[in-house]
C-alpha cells in the first residue's frame, strides 16, 4: 500500500447511463490509474441504487490504487445534465435520470453524506474539457484558454479560461450544443432545417451528434442515394454505421461528415468572437477513427472556422485525448483547485 501524509489523494468519479468510471489523482496532479475501469451505475433503478454503486466505484477506486481510504481528503464527481451547478438534477428529469426518484434530487450531498468527504460536482462534458485543456497544456494550463466540442450522441463541450471551467451562474455554461448556428450555405437545396431533441431549431447539436445524423442528415442524403447500402436499416443502427463509410471515402458518408465539419467551424467560429480561446478542442466517436479519415475531419472543421488574421498565428486545433477517462479525471482536477488548499 501506498504511504504518503494525511489528506494526500482525491478520487474522481465520473456517473454515466450504463457505468461509472472512477480515478485516483494526488495533489500534484499525478493520476495513480492509468487505465479505463467500469463498474454499471445503476442509475435507471432510481437515486439509492445509484448512490449505492458509486460508493462501490469510490472503493474500487481506492482499492485499486492501493491507498488508504483515510489519505483521500475530497472526491470530484460529474453527471450528465440537466443539472445546478451544485449537482441537483432537474426537476423535470433527462434522459439519464428518468426515473420519477431524480426530479429534483441533491445528487452531491447524498453522495456527500454516504462518503463522508467533500464533494465538488461537475457537469460530465465540462469535467471531459476541463482534462482536455490540462491535457494539452500541461504546465501552462493555468495560463491558457480553451474551448472543447465533444461529438456524441449529442454534442456537449466547455469553455475553460485561465485553468478553470466557466460553469455560470446556473451551471449550465458552455452547453455548445444549444448554440444556434447560421444554416445558410450549410444545407443542401432541398433540405429541411435540422431540429433538436431539445427542442431548438437548427442548433449545432441538430447536425454535428450521432442524433443529428439520425433523425436529420440520414434522412435526407437517403433521398439523394436511394440505392445506398443503408437505405432500409433501421434509422439508429445506419447512423451509427456512417462514419465506417466515411472512412471508406463513401460519397454519401462524406456529405455528412462535411455538414458535421461546417457546423463545427461555424460554432467555432461563435466561440473566437466571445472567448478568442488559444485553443479549440474537439473529440468524440469522430476522433476515434482511421487516422486519415480523423485527420480530414479535423481540417475541414478548421478550414470552417472563420478567425482573424491576429488569431490564426496564436490560436491552434487539437484533438481530446483519453475521452473514456476524461470525465473522471477532469472532475478530479475540478475537484482540486477547491479542496486543494485546505
Amino acid at each position: 500500500m501506498r504511504v504518503s501524509g494525511p489528506g494526500s489523494y482525491l478520487v474522481g468519479l465520473d456517473n454515466g447511463g450504463t457505468a461509472n468510471k472512477f480515478t485516483v489523482m494526488d495533489r500534484e496532479g499525478r493520476f495513480l490509474i492509468d487505465r479505463l475501469v467500469e463498474l454499471p451505475s445503476r442509475v435507471t433503478e432510481g437515486p439509492a441504487a445509484a448512490i449505492g454503486a458509486l460508493r462501490e466505484a469510490f472503493e474500487a477506486a481506492i482499492a485499486l490504487a492501493d491507498i488508504d481510504r483515510r489519505e483521500v481528503f475530497g472526491v470530484g464527481f460529474d453527471t450528465p445534465g440537466p443539472a445546478t451547478a451544485d449537482g441537483v438534477i432537474s426537476s423535470r428529469g433527462g434522459t439519464n435520470f428518468a426515473h420519477d426518484g431524480w426530479k429534483g434530487y441533491d445528487f452531491r450531498t447524498a453522495l456527500e453524506h454516504e462518503l463522508g468527504l467533500p464533494v465538488v460536482y461537475s457537469n460530465d462534458a465540462n469535467a471531459a474539457a476541463l482534462y482536455a485543456h490540462h491535457e494539452h497544456f500541461g504546465a501552462i494550463g493555468a495560463e491558457r484558454s480553451s474551448i472543447s466540442a465533444i461529438v456524441g450522441t449529442g454534442l456537449g463541450g466547455g469553455v475553460v479560461e485561465s485553468g478553470r471551467i466557466v460553469k455560470g451562474a446556473a451551471g449550465m455554461a458552455g452547453e455548445l450544443g444549444h448554440v444556434h448556428i447560421p444554416m445558410d450555405g450549410l444545407l443542401a437545396d432541398g433540405q429541411p432545417t435540422p431540429r433538436c431533441n431539445c427542442g431548438f431549431v437548427g442548433d449545432a447539436e441538430s447536425v454535428a451528434s450521432l442524433t443529428g445524423i439520425r433523425n436529420n442528415l440520414l434522412p435526407y442524403w437517403l433521398t439523394r442515394y436511394p440505392e445506398h447500402e443503408l437505405a432500409g436499416l433501421d434509422p439508429l443502427d445506419a447512423a451509427k454505421l456512417v462514419r465506417g463509410f466515411g472512412e471508406r471515402g463513401d460519397e454519401m458518408a462524406r456529405h455528412i461528415f462535411e455538414q458535421q465539419a461546417m457546423a463545427l467551424g461555424r460554432l467555432f467560429t461563435i466561440a473566437a468572437n466571445f472567448t478568442d480561446p488559444d485553443v479549440y478542442l474537439l473529440g468524440g466517436g469522430v476522433i476515434e477513427a482511421e487516422p486519415a479519415f480523423r485527420d480530414w475531419f479535423l481540417g475541414r472543421v478548421e478550414e470552417h472556422t472563420l478567425l482573424r488574421d491576429e488569431q490564426r498565428k496564436v490560436a491552434s486545433f487539437a484533438l481530446v485525448t483519453d475521452l473514456d477517462m476524461a470525465g473522471a479525471r477532469g472532475s478530479a482536477i475540478a475537484a482540486l483547485a477547491v479542496l486543494g488548499h485546505r
